[in-house]
């Protein structure tokens, strides 16, 4: 499946504040994208412009699919796997049940994909199947947050801070996802300050937006 992501000319401002103007990029199928730059350069805000969170000010976001197009930022959204700062665990369902819900979800009536017991065991959490999310540690409930990406099969992966929380084994889970979206055909853009484990493309965020 062919998946393409394209903004062009884009500025984004946050309270009467100029984050970045003239941001230009086309990511094809396959491509993994890091965003740099310091607190307050617009990682965030830009991962939120493209989820279809928060209007750029000018510039537009255009996600193709299969031949189709989404410029319209609740279409672009349907097409996105999102994780943020908040992992959406809820504490009285278990493990199991989150992810079969979000499996669910996500798929509809569709069984393709992997099972919900092969991807908790690819995130080391098979033991903690019949466990609450109450009980999770912050690493364990990052590595939840990654099994629901993987169910959602949704082509575009937007993250924020992804290693947040996460131990070596963890991240090293995080890089194998990545890696592996990107070799299905996936894109991946991530807002980090550090290394995302895999090879990548990176762009660094200021008023004038860098790309390398």
């Amino acid at each position: 499946m062919t998946t393409t992501l394209m903004l062009d000319n884009l500025c984004l401002i946050r309270g009467g504040r100029l984050l970045f103007s003239g941001l230009s990029l086309r990511l094809e199928a396959g491509a993994v994208l890091s965003l740099e730059g310091p607190n307050g350069a617009g990682k965030t805000s830009l991962l939120r412009a493209i989820a279809g969170f928060l209007p750029p000010a000018s510039g537009t976001i255009t996600l193709e699919r299969e031949g189709a197009v989404f410029s319209d930022g609740e279409e672009r959204g349907s097409r996105i796997g999102w994780l943020g700062h908040h992992d959406g665990i809820k504490p009285q369902l278990t493990v199991a049940e989150q992810a079969a819900f979000w499996a669910k979800l996500y798929r509809s009536a569709s069984t393709d994909g992997p099972t919900v017991q092969h991807v908790l065991a690819r995130f080391g959490l098979a033991a903690l199947a019949d466990a609450p999310g109450q009980l999770l540690s912050a690493g364990q409930r990052r590595r939840l947050a990654f099994a629901r990406l993987v169910l959602s099969a949704r082509p575009l992966w937007l993250l924020d801070e992804p290693l947040s929380a996460l131990d070596e084994a963890g991240r090293g889970q995080a890089a194998e996802a990545i890696a592996s979206h990107a070799a299905a055909g996936g894109i991946v853009m991530a807002a980090t300050h550090e290394p995302l484990g895999v090879a990548c493309q990176s762009i660094t965020l200021g008023r004038k937006a860098m790309v390398a």
